[in-house]
This record gives C-alpha cells, sequence and structure tokens, in this order.
C-alpha cells in the first residue's frame, strides 16, 4: 500500500486503499493470522489521522509571544510545536533558520523528536514560511494539460518569470483585488524553497540545493499579464497579496515523491484545477540547474513551478475572481491554503 496521503484527499485514499486491502485479505486468510489481518486492516484506516512526524516548518505569530516565531507544524493540519522555546538559540525567522544549514535542521529533528506542547491552531496566526526571500522565481507553462488546454506546444526550455517578494502573504491571508484589474485568476502551484546557496548547479546535484516544498497561489492578473505592459508578465503577476504561501514549509526528506502529488484549487468550494504534479514538463532538478544558469540561488529563494489547467482566463466564457470569493489551493501531503477575496 502507497504511503497515506492527508487532508482533503483521505477519504479517496480510504475507499480505495481498505476496499483493496479488505479484498485481499480474504485471498491471503490461509498464510495471515486472523490477528494480523484484523490489525492490519485497522492500521490501514488509522494510519492516515495519525499526527505526521513529517518536518513541516512554520512561521507564527502568538497573541503571548513578540513577534514571529519559528515553529512545527505538528501533522499536516495540527497545532504548533514553539522550536524558539525548545532553544532560544534558533533563529526567529526562516531565512536566518536556513541560512544556517544542518546545525538548524538537526535542533528541529530533536525538537519533533521530544514529543513537546503544541500550541492550538486557534491560538496562532500563521504567517508565509519564507517572507522577504532574495527572489521569487516563476515557470511558465510548465504542465502538459495546461499546454493542452491553450492549444500551444509544451517548450523545449523552461519559461522564467518572476514576482516581487512583497507579494508575499500567509496561508489565509485575504487576497486583494487592485483597482486596475478587472481580470485576477487563480493558480495553484507547486512551490519549492532553496535551501543551500549555488550557481550553475547541475541537475544531479540540484535537491541538494533544496530544503522543501510549500503550496502557492500565483495569483494573475490576465488583463495586465497578457494585453498590457508591453505583454510582459510581470505586473500581472506581482500586485501586493498575489503570492500566498504555505501553511508549511515540507522538508524535501519529508515526501515521497514531489512530482507525484495531487494538486487542485477550489473556488467557492468547486474543483476548478486537477491534476498531478506528474504533469510537470520540466522537474525540480532541471528548475533548479536551468535558473541557477542565469543567477545564484539562495537560502530562502522560492521557485514557482507551474499551474495545471482549469484556470478562469481559459473557460468559455472566461472567468474571474471577485470580491467575497474563496480560494482553497491543496496539495497532497503538503496541505492547504485558504485565501479570502476582497
Amino acid at each position: 500500500m502507497a504511503p497515506p496521503p492527508s487532508g482533503g484527499f483521505v477519504t479517496e485514499y480510504l475507499q480505495q486503499n481498505v476496499a483493496s486491502t479488505l479484498e485481499g485479505g480474504f485471498q491471503v486468510l490461509m498464510l495471515v493470522s486472523y490477528r494480523r489481518l484484523l490489525t492490519a486492516l485497522l492500521q490501514a484506516q488509522k494510519w492516515p489521522f495519525q499526527p505526521s512526524r513529517n518536518m513541516r516548518l512554520v512561521q507564527f505569530q502568538a497573541p503571548h509571544l513578540m513577534g514571529p516565531h519559528l515553529g512545527l507544524e505538528s501533522g499536516n493540519g495540527g497545532g504548533v510545536i514553539n522550536l524558539n522555546a525548545f532553544d532560544p538559540t534558533l533563529p526567529k525567522t526562516m531565512m536566518e533558520f536556513l541560512e544556517q544549514g544542518e546545525a538548524t535542521l538537526s535542533v528541529a529533528r530533536r525538537a519533533l523528536a521530544a514529543q513537546l506542547p503544541v500550541l492550538p491552531r486557534s491560538e496562532v496566526t500563521f504567517l508565509a514560511p519564507v517572507t522577504r526571500p532574495d527572489k521569487v522565481v516563476c515557470v511558465g507553462m510548465n504542465y502538459v494539460d495546461h499546454c493542452k488546454e491553450q492549444n500551444v506546444p509544451v517548450p523545449k526550455e523552461p519559461i522564467i518569470f518572476s514576482k516581487f517578494a512583497s507579494s508575499i502573504v500567509g496561508p489565509y491571508d485575504e487576497v486583494i483585488l487592485p483597482p486596475e484589474s478587472q481580470e485576477v485568476d487563480w493558480e495553484v502551484e507547486l512551490a519549492v524553497v532553496i535551501g543551500k546557496k549555488g550557481k550553475r548547479i547541475k541537475a544531479t546535484d540540484a535537491m541538494a540545493h533544496v530544503a522543501g516544498f510549500t503550496v502557492a497561489h500565483d495569483v494573475s492578473a490576465r488583463d495586465w499579464q497578457m494585453r498590457r505592459n508591453g505583454k510582459q508578465w510581470l505586473l500581472g503577476k506581482t500586485f501586493d497579496t498575489f503570492c500566498p504561501l504555505g501553511p508549511a514549509l515540507v522538508t524535501k526528506d519529508s515526501i515521497a515523491d514531489p512530482h507525484n502529488l495531487k494538486i487542485c484549487c477550489r473556488v467557492n468550494g468547486e474543483v476548478v484545477q486537477s491534476s498531478n504534479t506528474n504533469q510537470m514538463v520540466f522537474k525540480t532538478e532541471e528548475l533548479v540547474a536551468w535558473v541557477s544558469q542565469f543567477v545564484t540561488l539562495y537560502p530562502g529563494d522560492v521557485i514557482l513551478t507551474g499551474t495545471p489547467p482549469g484556470v478562469g482566463v481559459f473557460r468559455k466564457p472566461p472567468v474571474f475572481l471577485k470580491k467575497g470569493d474563496e480560494v482553497q489551493c491543496e496539495i497532497e501531503e503538503l496541505g492547504i491554503i485558504i485565501n479570502k477575496v476582497v
């Protein structure tokens, strides 16, 4: 049985896997004792709901704490362990944490194993897992099915653009509709967070430079992206609040395969994007190698790896976000971010 997913994909997982476990169970009853079979079935149902032992790094605030703190999300959707309370010498920002590399990661691992008190989720405010990075790099047309949606050829090399870091907001923050645009659209994306400085990184060495992954919402003003500003994409992508990130930076060793994760976006509860990261044209290793030919990558840099089909602009007729809408971006194993449009 495959490792269990988390979040909104649990029900589907149970239906598929518990059913198959039951069917297979009758075939192997002669070989497996009743007690062992029963135990396996109970674990199959119980496993997805257990607190994750994964490393899920967060930045958060709480009323009783001064300023931002670093923490560990105790499982997808769980409360928060205060890393700065566990070790007051740890930095309080993710950027500094990542810059210190293995030294700080080893402290986080000890905290994860220490069964520490957990702050209830209702008592903390989640910030973006990375704030004020040196750069936010974005990749266009990086899903095979998204290219088909537009009836354009699959790119032969990555299409790179950027957002300014000032567009980053937290996983549950509001997205502000700018008065300059009437065509604001949604895009769920897998985001890579760099953990180690590098230039001209080989694809075979790329994962050594990656800290982990998070969920991104690449909010896009299509009028400014596609028609204004000489059709340069930057301004349409980088209005304030146009880059919600979170809820956690899930370390690379906590994910079985970042290129085989269900990815979806819902607007007001309706699924508008649903795909899998196995549809990515250029995987993480290729993107890190490609981008680092041009620029030095620094700890905390974020790479948004592209969006699957289902965006509003290519619907017939086009659909755009309006005041009061709620957008949920979810990626299997990473979690869900929820942003109200105001």
